[in-house]
């Protein structure tokens, strides 16, 4: 938890309009019907008041109504769907587990192979083939499990689809002809319907960047 100015007439979430993390967060918050300033950075020229808010720098970051700061997506998914759910996002307690254990591999062992499969110069790495197959591990293990449910861990969409789905759109738009090419219909299909759902449209809706009124950025 970090500190801002106090008594905020509305949380406010500093976000980037194509970070996966970011993705998810706004999605949870819009569900959970939780008003909040969004506030779109330019990451090449982050606002002082998002380093001030968060040391990480890192988006997303959510500023509540009386200064704490959320700066952890998931942390802001439950956060919202905690105070409201109407759509039973979350699991029952017995559910849970499984869809935090998904989520955990996501963000862990697939997101480490995806960003060397989408950023191989980064990381040095001469043959992105590598990382990919990598992930492929995970994405097997998902279409596998949709084959036999609509959703991760439930009959309907929840937090574990929504908290994954924008890393597999990551990775989906790396190479999109490889990969429509894999034998993942129901992954694809999965995918598909998150890309087209008006949730999803709505929170990608272009936004200009944010600007203090003071213009200082770092």
């Amino acid at each position: 938890l970090g500190g801002c100015v106090p008594d905020l007439a509305q949380p406010i979430l500093y976000s980037f309009r194509r970070c996966p993390y970011a993705m998810r967060a706004r999605m949870a918050l819009v569900v959970a019907e939780q008003p909040f300033e969004l506030r779109e950075v330019v990451l090449s020229r982050k606002p002082v008041e998002l380093t001030q808010a968060s040391a990480k720098g890192t988006v997303p970051v959510l500023i509540e109504t009386d200064g704490s700061v959320i700066d952890e997506s998931l942390d802001i998914m439950l956060w919202a769907l905690r105070r409201h759910d109407p759509l039973h996002w979350l699991a029952p307690q017995s559910g849970m587990m499984e869809t935090m254990q998904w989520i955990k591999r996501c963000d862990g062992e697939f997101k480490q192979h995806l960003d060397r499969y989408k950023y191989p110069d980064r990381f040095d790495i001469g043959d992105r083939c590598v990382p990919r197959s990598h992930a492929t591990k995970f994405l097997m293990a998902l279409n596998q499990r949709l084959e036999t449910s609509p959703c991760l861990t439930s009959p309907h969409w929840g937090l574990a689809d929504t908290a994954i789905a924008p890393f597999v759109r990551q990775f989906a738009h790396t190479d999109r002809v490889w990969f429509a090419s894999q034998p993942w219909p129901r992954l694809q299909a999965w995918l598909e319907e998150f890309e087209t759902s008006k949730l999803f449209k709505s929170i990608m809706a272009i936004q200009p960047p944010w600007q203090p009124d003071d213009m200082i950025f770092t």
